[in-house]
């Protein structure tokens, strides 16, 4: 239970302000239907996360655990970072209609690709290598993390994102990433 709940934290904390949440906006405002966008989003992650968790999972088979521990400490304070460092949207991640793929499928081709080495991506390799026995509560933690951060931004837009101190959601996440890797640099396997 404690990955589920870390993850989820985590990954909805880092989502604050990211470049996939700023997606969820644009496409919240551009096509005005949020079940299929929402929709997406969900399919988006769930298959990007569950391939980053796989990876993290994999990981902890080829490495040590004296190496892994200072991999993912070290990656979680770049991480920390990461978080302070806002993430903008380019007016070319999205495309002038949904075309042939409708709402749903661009959605979710816009999210899975925006998602691919994203920060929140590589949370979920870290956390499924740091929690290796609970692959799955990972996945359902991180994916929960992203819909907490992102249906609500499609369901209520712009109401939503001009109340929230991004700076500050960025700053306590920064620091639960540094806390995290020092920990994990001090914990002795």
């Amino acid at each position: 239970m404690e990955a589920f709940l870390v993850s989820t934290s985590i990954v909805a904390l880092a989502e604050m302000g990211d470049k996939t949440q700023l997606l969820s906006l644009v496409l919240a405002a551009k096509f005005r239907k949020p079940l299929p966008i929402v929709a997406g989003i969900f399919v988006a992650t769930v298959v990007n996360h569950a391939l980053a968790g796989a990876v993290g999972n994999w990981i902890t088979t080829v490495l040590g655990p004296d190496m892994l521990r200072w991999i993912l400490g070290v990656s979680f304070i770049l991480m920390a970072g990461w978080m302070l460092i806002p993430d903008k949207l380019d007016d070319d991640d999205t495309g002038n209609d949904a075309g042939r793929w409708g709402v749903f499928g661009t959605t979710l081709l816009l999210f899975f690709i925006a998602e691919m080495g994203d920060k929140t991506q590589l949370a979920t390799v870290g956390l499924a290598a740091k929690y290796p026995l609970s692959y799955y509560w990972v996945v359902l933690g991180t994916t929960l993390g992203m819909m907490l951060a992102n249906a609500p931004v499609v369901w209520f837009g712009d109401k939503i994102t001009k109340k929230l101190p991004i700076k500050t959601i960025h700053r306590v996440c920064a620091v639960i990433f540094l806390v995290l890797g020092v920990a994990a640099l001090l914990t002795k396997v």
